[in-house]
């Protein structure tokens, strides 16, 4: 089931950054992703609601609200980083460049969640790597 959901979601990231690129014309970057995020809090918290999970706020632990504050900082100044760069530069180029996470995301889980760094997961990385410079070049 994960690979659905993980699936579902690379198509909605694509469609993120074509619906993205012709929104922004015309629009500051800043005002773009307050925008954008007001729509995904609106949404999120709609699932919160109708799935009844609003119950398990008040059972979220203190390391889980830090890590959890971290990680929509670190969403947010992604969103303004990547709105910017999509408005000054082409979706094609821009979008290759933010999948880079993929490797970004390997490399930190491998040293501070300890997970394997496998051959096949080093290959894939030089892969991505390697596609992406192709592309933006």
């Amino acid at each position: 089931m994960w690979f659905i959901f993980a699936l579902l979601s690379a198509v909605f990231a694509a469609l993120t950054s074509i619906l993205a690129k012709v929104g922004i014309e015309g629009v500051n970057s800043n005002l773009a992703t307050a925008v954008r995020t007001v729509v995904v809090v609106v949404m999120a918290w709609g699932m919160v609601f109708l799935t009844h999970a609003q119950s398990g706020l008040s059972e979220i632990g203190r390391k889980s609200w830090l890590f959890l504050i971290l990680s929509g900082l670190a969403t947010g100044a992604s969103w303004l980083c990547y709105y910017r760069a999509l408005q000054i530069g082409e979706a094609s180029k821009v979008v290759p460049v933010d999948k880079l996470s993929v490797v970004i995301t390997l490399v930190l889980a491998f040293l501070f969640l300890h997970e394997k760094f496998t051959a096949k997961s080093l290959i894939g990385c030089a892969l991505i790597g390697a596609g992406t410079l192709l592309m933006v070049l």
